[in-house]
């Protein structure tokens, strides 16, 4: 099956949502095109517009999407955490 792309855009075209890591694009049925930033990491780079059947091929670099939290420099690293030694009866 063919895709029928809408349009090509920019990722600096389009609006990132860091709350629900999400891109978003108007689309001409009055909905948005969606894109989770994911997807982008996985290389993947069609939105689709969850009202009708438009797509749309999101343009961009994959080292230029925002860096997951753990990578970012201000994380505190995490601990191992292990569980304390359980007796056991005998």
């Amino acid at each position: 099956m063919a895709e029928n792309i809408y349009d090509e855009i920019e990722i600096e075209d389009m609006t990132y949502d860091a709350a629900v890591g999400l891109y978003h694009y108007p689309c001409p049925c009055g909905d948005r095109f969606e894109i989770s930033l994911g997807d982008l990491r996985d290389k993947e780079d069609i939105a689709v517009c969850p009202s009708c059947s438009l797509m749309i091929r999101v343009i961009f670099e994959v080292d230029d999407l925002p860096k997951p939290e753990s990578e970012s420099e201000d994380a505190a690293p995490v601990a191992p955490t292990t569980a304390p030694p359980t007796a056991v009866a005998t």
